[in-house]
């Protein structure tokens, strides 16, 4: 997994993604189980613009620590845990109200840390994105602002071809945001997968897709969908689940039976009937004509021409009795038959 990480003043940045095999691992390598990141350190000055370089199509995240912000505010005179202030965090594109619409922000409790993510495409390529990061201290009412700047940069890779979703039951988003934990997953996908290069597209919460809120008991999760993309063909392991056996099964609401669900079992419950597969090599690329947006002013087409006044009145009387006539009428009779059925054809009368 390639792990490129900004780390500044104890506020954190990584990307995720798998690089192909190598002979040996240069010397900035840190391996964690078994899959090796190289880890770039910036240090930046208090307030200072912090600068972040993520991949178009390899998801971002940027983790806002609440450890880091507490050295920002001043000394509260009155007795108080400082250490555990609440802190919580507003985040929006400089000049604007909100963040770009690729870019998410999660922030479970005042007492956790923030997280933001997202995935950039393309278009957001030699953009560079200013997110003004705003922490709020809930105790002593105190603030700091911070600037974040996204400069997104191009791949080579970007799209990668074999794109799979998995729907993983038994996590929230932001532990599934967690670099060690995510890792695992991506780990996991590499030992079934088998490519030369596996990317972590993008991480979406199943609330944003339709999910229910589950209930605080048994420690249930929200589930969280995970995109990722490889360069070579899905494995036999991943296509079980289009199988006919498999379909039935998923029909009746039953699991089906994966192979490979075991190297996943032991840390992540996937729901293998919402895998979804996508080859972008076989998709059809549509290509719409877009009209000329112009220059936004209407063609001047002379003044406004007012309907003339010599237009002939309309008698609307006849009109009108016709719409109040028939109805009555029919009031009229179906007035009299019930009349008649309930005072002349009763019994004994």
């Amino acid at each position: 997994m390639q792990l490129v990480g900004a780390v500044m003043m104890k506020t954190h940045t990584h990307t995720h993604t798998l690089p192909p095999p190598h002979t040996g691992p240069p010397a900035n390598y840190l391996c964690v189980l078994s899959l090796c990141a190289p880890v770039v350190t910036i240090l930046s000055t208090l307030h200072a613009d912090r600068n972040v370089y993520p991949s178009a199509g390899v998801l971002f995240v940027h983790v806002l620590e609440r450890e880091h912000f507490k050295g920002e505010f001043p000394p509260y005179p009155k007795p108080g845990d400082s250490s555990n202030d609440p802190i919580t965090f507003n985040t929006n594109l400089m000049g604007y109200p909100d963040r770009p619409g690729w870019l998410r922000y999660i922030q479970r409790t005042s007492h956790s840390d923030g997280v933001l993510y997202g995935s950039p495409t393309a278009e957001h390529v030699g953009k560079a994105t200013i997110i003004e990061i705003i922490a709020y201290n809930r105790r002593t009412f105190e603030t700091a602002r911070h600037n974040l700047v996204i400069n997104i940069m191009s791949t080579e890779e970007y799209p990668l071809p074999y794109q799979a979703e998995f729907y993983i039951k038994n996590m929230n988003v932001e532990e599934m945001l967690a670099s060690e934990v995510l890792g695992d997953f991506l780990g996991a996908v590499k030992n079934v997968w088998q490519p030369e290069r596996l990317n972590a597209i993008n991480i979406t919460s199943a609330l944003d897709r339709g999910g229910r809120v589950p209930l605080p008991i048994n420690n249930l999760k929200e589930g969280v969908y995970v995109m990722v993309g490889a360069d070579v063909q899905f494995s036999s392991c991943l296509r079980e689940v289009e199988n006919p056996h498999n379909q039935l099964r998923c029909s009746q609401e039953m699991e089906p039976v994966i192979s490979c669900d075991k190297k996943f079992r032991a840390q992540f419950d996937i729901d293998w009937c919402k895998i979804n597969l996508v080859d972008i090599t076989k998709m059809i690329m549509i290509h719409s004509n877009r009209l000329d947006p112009g220059t936004g002013v209407l063609p001047d087409i002379g003044g406004y021409n007012p309907p003339p006044e010599s237009l002939k009145s309309r008698d609307f009387f006849a009109d009108f009795l016709i719409t109040l006539a028939v109805p009555s009428a029919v009031a009229m009779v179906l007035f009299s038959v019930l009349g008649y059925s309930m005072c002349c054809r009763r019994e004994g009368v």
